[in-house]
């Protein structure tokens, strides 16, 4: 079974009850996947992937539902079931982050110091 059938049961439904139709989910994971590997801003995210702020407010809402675990989880199970992770080797650590050039030695405003 490929990834995309264990995920899609997981994501927002694409024509929810309210409010208009949701993007591809493909389309926006992709893009999300295109941020996250070049480390570039929202928006700089080549058209082929949608408008910036979809997909950005993609990402943000289902960070926010909780469904990025949920896809983690699914996945390492299954991978984990099939044998196809070994622990002593893989883990998922999201304490490395990319910053941006510009993210460090920027000038602060001084606080005032307690006596």
């Amino acid at each position: 079974m490929n990834s995309g059938r264990r995920t899609k049961p997981l994501l927002p439904p694409l024509k929810p009850r309210t409010a208009k139709p949701n993007h591809d989910h493909r389309q926006v994971i992709n893009g999300i996947l295109w941020i996250l590997r070049t480390g570039a801003p929202w928006r700089d995210l080549p058209e082929p992937y949608g408008k910036w702020q979809s997909v950005a407010t993609g990402f943000y809402r289902w960070q926010k539902a909780q469904i990025w675990p949920s896809i983690r989880e699914s996945l390492q199970g299954s991978a984990d079931q099939q044998g196809k992770i070994d622990w002593e080797v893989h883990d998922v650590d999201g304490s490395v982050i990319r910053a941006h050039q510009h993210a460090a030695g920027g000038k602060q405003e001084a606080k005032p110091q307690k006596n």
